[in-house]
């Protein structure tokens, strides 16, 4: 999700007062009005002004969005990809803050400030109150393949927004031990009971649900519990057959290469993929790598070979030669 400075959308600094913020608002209105703007973006101009506009105007929305901008900065500058990865949200629908766009989030961070407003400006314990649960959470957690092999425990840093004495939202940070169970999976969610919100009037408190993601592998693509990954092969390997070594989640282990097998041909290793029942597999993916012609013994051979077995790669495309 990409971060939106509303301050550079309305060409403002963060120390700009109200006055300032609502005649910004004003000349870029009629600069993007889609009635009387000849700019090409003008529509989607006008879209974001308007939402920078709704945030900063508001007193609490704008405290809410001025801590979540310098919590998430990084060397002050812009947050860039991947800044809102440990933040939790509320709500029972299991899709991250990815999947809204950026008002969708901080509207629900200020929601949450509102409720955790009311419960605490409240006694929420008076006699004859009805407890109730305290509301779910959701956040995402990022983990490697091997933790899904072996299992782990892993420290997560989450980030979520609270009421200070003045009533006013601040983004607090917090950390917890998450076990990571083997065979996950990405998309799976991890539960950690009591976790959420408090709970009202005695009730108890909610859950907290990490969504699983895995860290990008340098040599695995995952689907599922299934894995793929490119083997490179020589080219007298995949012409004339033989074994050879492949290195898996597992270990290494030795497969045969049929005679003749052609660039993108498929093995598949069974039970050699992400564990569970029943285990995933793992397929490989022929990549025929040729030597570089950088000697003479080598530009030799390479001579030898089209002498030795003449053969045009083009002939499918109505050429000679």
């Amino acid at each position: 999700m990409e971060f939106k400075d509303y301050y550079k959308i309305l060409e403002l600094t963060p120390e700009a007062s109200q006055d300032d913020i609502r005649k910004a608002y004003r000349r870029l209105a009629r600069k993007y009005h889609p009635d009387v703007s000849k700019e090409k973006d003008a529509e989607t101009r006008m879209r974001e002004v308007n939402e920078a506009n709704d945030v900063l105007r508001d007193e609490e929305k704008r405290a809410a969005y001025d801590q979540l901008r310098l919590n998430v900065s990084s060397g002050g500058g812009a947050p860039g990809p991947g800044w809102d990865r440990g933040f939790e949200f509320s709500g029972a629908d299991g899709h991250a803050p990815g999947d809204a766009d950026f008002q969708d989030f901080l509207s629900s961070l200020f929601k949450q400030a509102e409720r955790q407003r009311r419960s605490q400006g409240a006694d929420s314990r008076q006699a004859g109150a009805q407890p109730y649960k305290g509301e779910d959470h959701h956040a995402d957690i990022e983990i490697s393949l091997e933790d899904s092999l072996h299992g782990a425990t892993r420290e997560l840093g989450l980030r979520s927004v609270q009421i200070d004495a003045q009533g006013r939202p601040q983004l607090v940070n917090r950390t917890l031990s998450v076990k990571i169970p083997v065979g996950v999976r990405a998309g799976q969610m991890i539960r950690l009971s009591g976790q959420g919100m408090p709970g009202e009037a005695g009730g108890p408190p909610g859950d907290l649900f990490l969504t699983v993601h895995f860290a990008p592998h340098p040599i695995y693509q995952v689907q599922g519990r299934d894995l793929t990954m490119k083997l490179p092969v020589a080219p007298w390997e995949a012409a004339c057959g033989g074994q050879v070594r492949v290195p898996t989640l597992q270990g290494e282990v030795e497969v045969s290469i049929a005679a003749g097998s052609q660039p993108g041909s498929k093995l598949r290793l069974r039970g050699k993929g992400l564990p569970g029942e029943p285990a995933g597999d793992l397929y490989l993916v022929l990549d025929v790598v040729w030597p570089p012609a950088t000697s003479d013994a080598a530009k030799a051979a390479y001579q030898a070979l089209a002498k030795a077995a003449p053969f045009n790669p083009r002939r499918h495309l109505g050429v000679q030669g």
